[in-house]
Parts: C-alpha cells; sequence; structure tokens
C-alpha cells in the first residue's frame, strides 16, 4: 500500500514540475517577445516623424498584417540605406500603396440560383 502511495506522489510530483516548466517556458518566450516588439518601436521611433508613426498607427487598427509589413519594409530600407531618417509621411504613404496593391485581393460574390 505504501509503494503504491509512493508511486502516486511521485507521478503528481512530476505533473507539478512539468507544468512549472511549461510555464516557465511560456513566460520566457513572451518575455522575449515583449522585448524584442519594444526594440522594433524603439527603431521605429527612431526612422519615423510624428505624422508617419500616427498614420501606421491609424492602418494598424483597421489592417495589422498590413501595416507590419510597411515597418518591416522601412527598417529594412533604412538599414540597407536606401532610406534617410527621419522617414516621412509620404513616403509610408507611398509604401502602404505599394504593399497594398501587392496583397490587395480580388473580391468576387458569386449567386447561385437555383
Amino acid at each position: 500500500m505504501a509503494e503504491l502511495y509512493d508511486e502516486e506522489l511521485e507521478a503528481i510530483k512530476q505533473k507539478k514540475l512539468m507544468e512549472l516548466q511549461r510555464r516557465l517556458q511560456e513566460e520566457e518566450a513572451r518575455r522575449r517577445q515583449q522585448e524584442q516588439e519594444a526594440r522594433r518601436d524603439a527603431i521605429l521611433r527612431s526612422i519615423l516623424t510624428a505624422e508617419a508613426r500616427e498614420r501606421l498607427a491609424n492602418v494598424k487598427l483597421v489592417r495589422p498584417e498590413l501595416a507590419r509589413m510597411v515597418e518591416d519594409n522601412i527598417i529594412a530600407l533604412v538599414q540597407a540605406g536606401q532610406l534617410r531618417p527621419p522617414v516621412g509621411e509620404d513616403v509610408v504613404k507611398e509604401l502602404l500603396s505599394a504593399i497594398y496593391q501587392r496583397t490587395q485581393r480580388e473580391i468576387r460574390i458569386r449567386v447561385k440560383r437555383k
């Protein structure tokens, strides 16, 4: 009886340990993601003008994936030396337009009648 109790206790301990390890890994991943986002925001703050940041914030409310692509492009272009900071709203508009045209989906509505 004592052996069965010890085995059950050991199994419970193992489950708790596994759960704690999983939580720690998730927390570490979440912390790394937050640090990465903070670095990205700092880079964008140093590159973009206030108007450009505002424009991207508005786009992010409606189409976050489009805003993310534009931000990635701006960072890449500045790092490659093709754009010089500060990047203004007009450049952001051009990039938004270009990326939107590339990613725009044609919407078709088909009505089937019986």
